[in-house]
């Protein structure tokens, strides 16, 4: 038994040995050196996949939007080769403060992790930075931060590809309210990680709509969401199906490669950037 596990043993530290061919998108995998040479052959160009921590309904996982950006990006950068950053799950979430799991960090700790991230990010050489949502509770954050991104002079660019509507041609869906761990976004999680989708578990809580405000469509509030979805899930997850998920998951692959040609092509962002620094040093010298 000695003999055989010592002959396995090496057998092992051969294979580890060969040398790999092809660099890691993972920032987290890569070596030192790897990481000098992906920086180079990304042209630059990083990905920031934005996720969070919060209830999916009964049958998902918390980390539902992370792990679905995750494949998403991963899986468009076999092709179109960037850089991955890992895990970023510090976004919007104080609506799910009620449910268990839930990691809300503070307003202004959100912004400033995400601008010493990208800060650290551009000090290792990524000059375009595309961060690329996966929940919906970071539609209002992102933009803004993008916008910040004026304040002051930065030798990066970042741009934000947000959630994306189901594509056009998609298979039929078959309910109507369907914003959060119902049909569409079960239906991913059936092609991401379907190890851990409790489809047995989706009609445990209801996912309708309680209708509890009664205000005009243009009127916001904060508490909108939980007075319409106490459970934090909205819709049904166990109309999902495979089918449903491949098609939107492609569409979104196929969005985030085409973002990813674009940036690498764009020679005009930073060059507009510093060109407006050097102008809002003089804003009276603005030519009209």
């Amino acid at each position: 038994m000695l003999k055989f596990a010592t002959v396995s043993t090496a057998v092992l530290c051969a294979s580890l040995a060969w040398p790999q061919t092809k660099l890691s998108t993972h920032w987290e995998e890569l070596t030192a050196d790897d990481f000098r040479k992906a920086i180079q052959q990304s042209e630059g160009t990083c990905i920031l996949p934005f996720g969070i921590l919060e209830k999916h309904g009964p049958h998902l996982p918390l980390g539902t939007d992370l792990l679905d950006v995750r494949h998403a990006v991963l899986a468009a950068t076999t092709s179109e080769f960037a850089v991955v950053f890992p895990e970023y799950y510090f976004g919007q979430i104080f609506e799910a403060r009620h449910e268990p799991g839930t990691i809300a960090y503070s307003a202004p700790l959100q912004i400033q992790l995400l601008q010493e991230t990208t800060d650290e990010m551009a000090r290792n050489g990524c000059r375009k930075i595309i961060i690329i949502n996966g929940h919906g509770g970071n539609e209002h954050l992102l933009p803004y931060f993008a916008q910040t991104q004026l304040e002051k002079p930065h030798d990066y660019v970042v741009y934000v590809l947000p959630v994306l509507e189901p594509p056009k041609g998609s298979p039929r869906k078959t309910t109507a309210t369907d914003w959060h761990a119902g049909e569409v976004e079960t239906s991913k999680m059936l092609i991401s990680r379907p190890d851990l989708v409790h489809l047995d578990r989706a009609t445990q809580e209801s996912g309708a709509d309680q209708a509890r405000l009664k205000l005009p469509d243009n009127v916001y509030t904060a508490i909108w969401w939980y007075a319409s979805f106490p459970f934090h899930y909205s819709g049904d997850g166990a109309a999902a199906t495979r089918e449903l998920g491949e098609y939107d998951m492609d569409a979104w692959i196929a969005a985030i490669q085409n973002t990813i040609r674009a940036v690498k092509a764009d020679k005009e962002s930073l060059r507009l950037q510093n060109e407006f620094f050097e102008k809002a040093k003089h804003p009276l010298d603005t030519p009209h």
